[in-house]
């Protein structure tokens, strides 16, 4: 089957939903077609291991993103694009439909990393989409026997949602502490005794290899030799880069994964452009980089469905991410390296601000229980510089 559409978004995310949307503020008519590889529409992931475990009043339909009915773009679900053609300019599939365009945006995210030999079943989630949450929701019901891999962003998240939902949870991670890899001891020590108090069994300097899963368990097999059995086991290992199709075309990728942009959002080819998790762009206070977080996501999808609408703007905005965990929250801009040197400024109540300085340069803020202040620590940021004293700052 043949499709052609003034724009042609590649991918299903939130992503495609901004930008879509962006479309629509400057052209009313112009054909969008979306073509995704989940079987669902777009949807905000950020729910999937927060908001849609720890409030009863929130909801699938609550959190919809209506995509289609807002803007009249067509979905194609469940279909992966495997080549593109840019003089022709076409786009292939697996399953032999070819979608021609004007425009292209290449929104095609990012796939979780995987451990050799775990292959995913229903009872192995690498936890990342809205069919994993229905699933994993249906498995949560019994009361399960749940092995969290990994004990970061996403791994933390999924622990503290099942356990307030009644699993039993047991988290396998390599670092010395939960999330040390981004959070300061003195924040990490607080954090571990509210998992632990909430009845989280936290397993440290532990790296899950592999594993297997069979009707009605999961077995993993972990670096020192052992093997441990779960009901249900959920892999958050972080994502890659999905830029195999801008491979693909020949577009200019960059060495560590992603899609190179400039900061109007366009690849190596101006028909052809790139946003969110999957694009490495010039951000205009931190420099070139990726970010995979919700907030990139919904700027930088409404600018570049603009841009391709005929906007003349730049992406000039630098992202925010956010978590909540139990009591505890944060909000944080830049690069949260727990390697690098952090100064810590404590705002009373189990709160503080942290700042993460290399090279004599703040490059990272993080707000913990700190709200309403990252235009303040976009501001620091952009100083590029070692401030003398860091109280009042923010």
């Amino acid at each position: 089957m043949r499709y052609d559409y003034d724009y042609l978004i590649i991918g299903g995310g939130m992503v495609a939903d901004a930008a879509a949307k962006g479309i629509r503020e400057r052209d009313e008519s112009g054909t969008i077609g979306i073509v995704g590889e989940e079987p669902t529409a777009p949807f905000p992931r950020p729910a999937l291991s927060k908001k849609l475990w720890t409030d009863p009043d929130f909801d699938k339909e609550s959190a919809a993103l209506a995509t289609a009915d807002e803007t009249g773009a067509t979905l194609h679900l469940e279909t992966r694009a495997t080549s593109l053609d840019r003089e022709a300019k076409v786009v292939g599939t697996v399953g032999g439909d070819e979608f021609g365009y004007g425009q292209l945006l290449l929104a095609t995210g990012g796939h979780p990393r995987r451990l050799d030999g775990l292959e995913a079943s229903d009872r192995v989630l690498y936890y990342r989409t809205l069919t994993d949450y229905d699933r994993l929701r249906e498995l949560a019901a019994g009361g399960p026997d749940v092995a969290v891999v990994g004990g970061g962003y996403i791994g933390s998240e999924v622990a503290a949602a099942l356990v307030q939902n009644g699993a039993t949870v047991t988290v396998y991670h390599p670092g010395e502490r939960l999330l040390d890899h981004m959070l300061p001891d003195s924040i990490t020590a607080d954090l571990e005794k509210a998992f632990t108090d909430a009845g989280v069994t936290l397993r440290a300097g532990v790296k899950v290899e592999g594993g297997e899963s069979g009707d009605g368990s999961v077995t993993l097999r972990l670096d020192d030799g052992s093997s441990v059995e779960a009901d249900v086991a959920v892999v958050g290992l972080g994502i890659e880069a999905s830029d195999a199709l801008a491979r693909a075309g020949g577009l200019e990728v960059a060495e560590g994964g992603g899609v190179v942009v400039d900061e109007r959002l366009h690849t190596s080819d101006p028909a052809v452009l790139a946003a969110g998790d999957v694009a490495q762009y010039p951000d205009r206070i931190l420099g070139r980089r990726r970010v995979e977080h919700v907030d990139n996501a919904d700027q930088m999808g409404a600018v570049v469905g603009r841009i391709l609408a005929g906007s003349d703007e730049t992406y000039d905005h630098t992202p925010m991410f956010y978590s909540d965990l139990f009591d505890y929250g944060y909000e944080a801009v830049g690069t949260l390296d727990a390697s690098l040197e952090t100064v810590v400024v404590d705002k009373g109540e189990g709160n503080a601000v942290v700042y993460y300085v290399d090279d004599e340069e703040v490059v990272g803020v993080l707000l913990w229980g700190v709200w309403d202040s990252t235009d303040a620590a976009r501001e620091v940021l952009a100083r590029h510089s070692r401030p003398t004293s860091f109280d009042g700052l923010i």
